[in-house]
């Protein structure tokens, strides 16, 4: 890929000559008429001259691409000045292409006629002008649109990480000035091609007689449609390559960004260029590596709170700062833990729980409510919290028969497996608490704060003394529609109050 990209610049410069030629023919001759055929010294110079142009150029072009054949490997990585002189490949090739057409200019314009003792000052400047701005200027710029476009399939692998923009050191071509250099060659140069044609041949209309005068006019018109033919082609060629510069990067971009529209965060663009496309095409990259990042922290808060939670702490439409809530607070707690830790495998016990806290925490989830942590074996949840619910009592009871079901499920399973059943209970209270993020300066939880989050542990603590595995307090029992199964139970003290509360078992 890297030798074709020198290799490139031969049909350019075989395109520049046969420009120079149809020049020097058709709309300035007298610059190279000179009364005699050339001698063969004469054409053996312009074949050396020429050939060593080629060759030099072409060898320099490698030279300076040589680092850069390799590519990047893992025990070569890529350091800034190959990553600089990756981005210089468009200019460096278009130079060495206007440096040999600049050089050419002086041999046939200046060394030459010195040399054969014919050196006219207006001469050299009209050869000048044929070879270095008609012919060599086109030249360079077909070369540096093709080499670029080339080139940026190859570009990317030097910026894997993307920073095309961030290296300093590199010339840049805003797009305003690709369009500048376009409409300077597509109009200013015909233009004045036209006007030295024009200018010789009414010259030499007047200089002619009648009949004379019109044959050089109507040479003229043939030359004109020549010119427009050549024209008209290097335009389009010319123009292909750098509409492509442009909208093939803005096409990519385009690509990504409805990828992006469908969900898809892994989708990158390539940036082949330091100009504003480059730009905005690294800033689009940034952007949905921070919506990946953004789409990560997402998913990974919804493993921790529901995602009805999780999207309304995401738009700030939950205050975490603390405020009282009206909620139903949920304790479940395993029955004889301990015993069955000692008598298992440390991993068996981890695995175990595990798979309980999950078939829990998704009874829990579906009823809209939040677990807060976990503690040994036993659940904290809340319903109501930080999100509003009006009927949290009613889901909060609906969860705990959930998980009831979930549990006999889940134990039926382990049984099949010669694994003992495990057993639970809960406990289920109503009341206003304090609820924020709590915690130290370094790591916060949300959490719950007040009486009856006591309360709501002090019941799931009742289910043994009274031999059930759910209980629901007389406050939550008041706020429901009277549709759950729910038998009424002698009211008993819990530590730390001295009224005694109303209990409901779920039936």
């Amino acid at each position: 890929m890297r030798p074709s990209l020198v290799r490139l610049s031969l049909p350019a410069n075989i395109l520049g000559a046969f420009v120079t030629f149809a020049y020097f023919r058709f709309v300035d001759p007298m610059v190279m008429a000179t009364g005699r055929r050339p001698d063969v010294p004469e054409i053996a110079f312009f074949i050396v001259a020429s050939a060593v142009l080629i060759v030099v150029g072409h060898r320099l072009g490698i030279a300076w691409m040589r680092p850069l054949s390799s590519g990047p490997t893992p025990s070569a990585p890529v350091t800034v000045p190959i990553r600089r002189r990756a981005l210089q490949v468009p200019w460096a090739i278009a130079s060495l292409t206007l440096v040999g057409w600049t050089l050419a200019g002086l041999i046939w314009g200046v060394f030459w006629p010195l040399f054969t003792g014919t050196f006219e000052p207006a001469h050299a400047l009209r050869m000048a002008f044929g070879i270095n701005i008609v012919a060599g200027f086109a030249a360079t710029v077909f070369v540096f649109f093709a080499v670029e476009h080339q080139w940026r399939r190859q570009l990317p692998q030097f910026f894997p990480d993307g920073g095309v923009t961030e290296v300093r050191g590199v010339p840049r071509l805003p797009v305003r000035v690709r369009l500048l250099v376009i409409s300077l060659l597509l109009s200013v140069i015909p233009v004045a091609v036209l006007g030295v044609l024009a200018s010789n041949r009414a010259r030499a209309a007047l200089d002619a007689g009648p009949e004379a005068a019109d044959a050089i006019v109507a040479n003229m018109l043939v030359s004109v449609v020549f010119l427009a033919v050549v024209a008209i082609v290097v335009s389009i060629v010319i123009s292909l390559y750098v509409s492509r510069s442009v909208a093939e990067p803005l096409g990519r971009l385009a690509t990504a960004m409805a990828e992006v529209g469908r969900g898809d965060f892994t989708v990158r663009c390539p940036v082949v260029s330091n100009d504003e496309i480059g730009a905005v095409t690294e800033g689009f990259n940034h952007m949905v590596r921070g919506l990946a990042e953004r789409e990560f922290l997402r998913e990974t808060f919804g493993k921790y709170v529901s995602q009805e939670i999780r999207d309304e702490i995401l738009a700030g439409r939950v205050a975490l700062e603390g405020q009282l809530r009206d909620a139903t607070i949920l304790f479940a707690d395993l029955r004889d833990f301990t015993p069955w830790v000692e008598a298992s495998d440390p991993r068996e016990v981890v695995r175990d729980l595990n798979a309980y806290f999950t078939e829990m925490e998704t009874a829990i989830r579906n009823h809209g409510g939040l677990v807060l942590q976990y503690i040994g074996d036993e659940i904290e949840a809340v319903f109501g919290a930080p999100v509003n619910q009006p009927r949290h009592p009613e889901h909060a009871v609906r969860a705990a028969q959930e998980m009831r079901a979930r549990l006999s499920a889940w134990n039926a399973a382990r049984q099949r497996m010669g694994r003992p059943p495990l057993r639970n209970g809960i406990g289920v209270h109503t009341g206003v608490v304090l609820a924020g993020n709590i915690g130290s300066a370094d790591r916060l939880s949300y959490a719950l704060v007040g009486d009856p989050v006591n309360v709501a542990s002090r019941i799931q603590g009742l289910t043994k003394e009274l031999a059930t595995d759910v209980l629901v307090s007389g406050t939550t029992r008041a706020r429901l529609n009277g549709e759950l199964p729910l038998t009424p139970l002698p009211s008993v003290r819990v530590k730390g109050r001295t009224a005694e509360i109303e209990v409901y078992a779920l039936g």
